[in-house]
């Protein structure tokens, strides 16, 4: 057997450190108040029905379920945006930062849900979009009325070529459909730069007052309680001096996927050193989607910068043992030596869900929850994946978002009924349902101990039960077969020492790991978690099997050595 260790640790900890966060997008978790929208939004009685407005979800809605998350196990929330948004993008064009969109509640109704999410022991992360505003933004509507407004510098703005006015200040790609990274104004005859849609502007975080603005709407959320926040496209903050062509074989690729600037890091160690200062340990996530953890660590800083970055390479790796075990040799490589705390990533509002991307089959989506949950460093779930939801199938004329993801925001089924739990009030959703909603939903699971929702809770529940697999080191092991992904987590604290052991077997067939290619535990390995379902090889609390079933994964146990 070889092995190797990863991270160490013990101590004061952050709250962060080991935690299972849930994403929620608001739009889709469930509707609660569809009349107080209504009236928030100051629509007239008999008012023809919006799909995409009334068919959203609500901060009601979220606050309804906070019950289904304290059960579940998670330890903190982050919402994708609530802010006021002409929702070009689906929030992430934010008109006001310190206030709530009508369409899913007010100030009030915040304050509501974040003090009962608290007294359910959940935190709460918002999404901070400090990148960009929407083009409807007080800030650029006054920015783009004169070049010599007050808030003209607060963005990025470019004179025409004068030979050729018709072409942009460079070869940037926007993301989000074809064309350039930048539109031209006509009012004041300058460019502006927006690495996503026109309607999102960039800001200039060169501008100390635009600094100073941001960290004003942190502090106006931090007042009220919150526990931090998810900061997008966190990579592209800073612009490189003089905004240079991109080498021909990387133009056509989207510059926000690209940019990697120094000067980013000055702006979040800034931003981190302003949060710091607060006393509820907030916490900032960065959106760092450069899909190669050598360039994510620098964003960690000297313990200085993010807390936590995005892993974002899972959703992209292939269902194979070699792949993941590459997955834990780049943390190895790039994160342990720094000293930075890991996160781990299956499904997002951004890709696929990870069962849809694994061809639909319940059993892998079940042993990669194993896998993500037994794993060393902060799991993010996304609404919906403890339900085993696949991604909806959306017809043309119900897609709706610029970037093809409405497929993995399908609203999350409740119950079994029609409406699926939510005050519909006989309108439809703003999206349709994902796959099967009648059985792939809250209630039906709840009761079902064989369901993905019981496998998400026992797996919770072990999590936080033990040291070794919460904030533990992991130790990588050879199980002897090539297939099967296999290893350690060691706590060694004042109360002991625990180890868990962790297999994950990714062949479609039964594979044998004998107790001989496993660390030594007095009284051998016991199953604590299995994600096989009834008639698996391993069952949960007996000793194991030595066999693993097809594409099953298991959480072993063994006894506590306690310190005399």
């Amino acid at each position: 057997m070889s092995a190797r260790r990863e991270g160490g640790g013990g101590g004061d900890r952050p709250w962060w450190h080991g935690a299972v966060v849930y994403q929620i997008y608001p739009r889709s978790l469930c509707l609660a108040d569809p009349a107080g929208r209504r009236e928030r939004l100051h629509l007239a009685p008999g008012a023809p029905p919006d799909r995409v407005r009334d068919g959203a979800g609500d901060l009601e809605g979220i606050r309804h379920h906070l019950g289904h998350l304290a059960e579940l196990g998670v330890d903190a929330v982050w919402l994708s945006p609530i802010f006021p948004s002409p929702m070009a993008d689906f929030g992430y064009d934010v008109s006001d930062y310190c206030d709530v969109s009508p369409l899913f509640g007010d100030l009030a109704g915040f304050d509501r849900f974040l003090a009962e999410a608290h007294d359910h022991g959940i935190r709460v992360i918002l999404d901070f979009v400090p990148n960009h505003t929407s083009d409807r933004h007080p800030w650029f509507l006054d920015a783009r009325s004169s070049r010599t407004s007050e808030h003209r510098d607060w963005y990025i703005w470019r004179d025409p070529d004068p030979e050729d006015p018709s072409k942009p200040p460079n070869n940037w790609k926007r993301s989000f459909g074809e064309g350039p990274a930048w539109t031209f104004d006509e009012r004041t005859g300058q460019w502006y730069l927006h690495l996503f849609l026109p309607e999102q502007p960039d800001l200039n975080w060169a501008n100390p007052a635009v600094v100073e603005a941001m960290e004003e709407v942190l502090d106006f959320w931090l007042a009220r309680g919150v526990d931090g926040f998810r900061i997008d496209v966190a990579h592209a903050l800073g612009k490189p001096d003089g905004l240079p062509d991109l080498p021909a074989d990387k133009a056509e690729m989207p510059y926000s996927a690209l940019i990697d600037e120094p000067s980013t890091h000055p702006i979040l160690k800034r931003l981190r050193a302003h949060i710091d200062r607060w006393p509820q340990q907030p916490v900032l996530v960065g959106e760092v989607f450069l899909i190669d953890a050598s360039k994510v660590a620098p964003y960690y800083g000297d313990g200085d910068e993010l807390h936590l970055a995005f892993n974002f390479v899972p959703m992209f790796t292939k269902w194979s043992a070699r792949s993941f075990r590459r997955r834990i040799e780049e943390i190895d490589d790039f994160l342990v030596p720094i000293g930075a705390w890991p996160t781990w990533v299956l499904s997002s509002h951004d890709r696929s869900r990870h069962r849809t991307r694994l061809g639909g089959s319940e059993r892998r989506a079940r042993a990669a929850a194993v896998l993500s949950l037994a794993m060393r460093g902060t799991v993010f779930l996304y609404a919906g994946e403890e339900l085993g939801l696949e991604d909806a199938d959306v017809p043309p004329d119900r897609v709706v978002d610029p970037g093809g993801r409405d497929g993995c925001r399908a609203p999350i089924p409740w119950t079994c009924e029609p409406d699926h739990g939510w005050a519909l009030a006989g309108s439809e959703p703003w999206l349709p349902w994902p796959p099967s909603p009648q059985t792939c939903n809250a209630g039906t699971e709840a009761s079902d101990p064989g369901s993905v929702l019981a496998l998400y809770r026992r797996l919770a529940a072990c999590r936080r039960a033990s040291e070794a697999l919460r904030w533990g080191d992991l130790e990588r092991l050879d199980a002897g077969e090539d297939d099967v992904l296999a290893f350690a987590r060691h706590s060694r604290s004042g109360r002991g020492n625990e180890t868990a052991v962790v297999l994950v077997n990714f062949a479609a067939e039964t594979t044998r790991v004998g107790e001989a290619e496993l660390p030594a535990a007095p009284g051998g390995w016991r199953v604590a978690v299995s994600s096989g379902g009834e008639g698996a090889a391993n069952s949960e609390g007996s000793p194991f099997a030595e066999t693993l079933g097809p594409e099953e994964a298991v959480v072993l146990l063994g006894a506590r050595l306690t310190h005399d």
